[in-house]
Order: C-alpha cells, then sequence, then structure tokens
C-alpha cells in the first residue's frame, strides 16, 4: 500500500507550490516580500534548476546607514527598504519583477504594500493593482522620512 507524501516544505507550511509554480511561468524576476515583527526584507530572485538565484536584496536594518532611528517593520521603513532594493535592481539593469508575498496575508495597504510602493516609486516595473497601495499621507508620516529618503536617493548604486 503506497502512500503519497507531499513535499516537506508542504507539510511545514513554508511553501505554496502551486503559487510558486504561476510566478515562476512568467519568466520574470520575483520581488520577494518578507516581513516580521521587527524588520522587512526584500529580494529579487531568478529561478535555477539548482535553488533560486538571488540578484539583488535590501533588509530594513540597512536604513540605519543612512539615519533612520525609528522603527524598522513600519509602513515609512518598508517604503525606504523598497525604495533601496528599487535602486539597487535598477543598477544591475532589471527593469521589471513580480510580486511574491509567500504565505503572507494579502491586506490592503499593509506594510508589505507600503515595500512594493517604494520599488515601484524607484523605477521597477511591478504589476499591481492601484487599491492596494497605501496612502501618501500614510507612508510619508513620520519624523526624518524625507531627509532619509534623499539620502537614498543621493547614494550611488
Amino acid at each position: 500500500m503506497d502512500k503519497n507524501v507531499s513535499y516537506r516544505r508542504k507539510r511545514e507550511g513554508k511553501t505554496d507550490y502551486k503559487n510558486r509554480l504561476s510566478l515562476l511561468k512568467s519568466r520574470k524576476p520575483r520581488l520577494i516580500i518578507r516581513k516580521s515583527l521587527r524588520n522587512v526584507q526584500l529580494q529579487l530572485a531568478t529561478y535555477n534548476k539548482q535553488g533560486d538565484k538571488v540578484m539583488v536584496s535590501s533588509h530594513s536594518n540597512q536604513l540605519k546607514k543612512f539615519g533612520w532611528a525609528s522603527h524598522k517593520g513600519n509602513l515609512q521603513a518598508a517604503y525606504l527598504t523598497g525604495l533601496m532594493l528599487g535602486l539597487k535592481a535598477k543598477s544591475k539593469n532589471v527593469k521589471e519583477a513580480v510580486l511574491d508575498l509567500g504565505l503572507a496575508r494579502s491586506v490592503k495597504g499593509s506594510v508589505l504594500y507600503a515595500a512594493l510602493k517604494g520599488a515601484i516609486d524607484s523605477g521597477l516595473n511591478v504589476p499591481h493593482s492601484k487599491d492596494i497601495i497605501p496612502e501618501e499621507k500614510k507612508i510619508a508620516g513620520k519624523d526624518g522620512f524625507k531627509e532619509t529618503k534623499e539620502k537614498i536617493l543621493k547614494e550611488k548604486w
């Protein structure tokens, strides 16, 4: 009596293989956005048989370098982290990507979409709906946001 055993990462609840396959079929780099309670991490990855290849990555802890002293898991930090990733991608001639949120719940105006907006504002072309992006006044609300954004835009990536 044979028993079908599903993939380990599916059993552990870490990977949705149906969603992953649909993203890989596009043959575009994936903009991977992951968040924890304290940080936001973004990666641009392409598929490879030996494993995904990360072309560019950005983490909200890198905002310290630009003088960001506030929390690194909020909307503003996510936007700035997305902006950094987009500028790094631009320097590597990456122009478009598809959004990969993984198993995270999709909530309109959330931290995940603030990071997406940062990547889009830097010039990265990612298909999305305009309705999900957080409002501009929510993103630009913190003290020091404009100064940090200017420092990031002046940086040579």
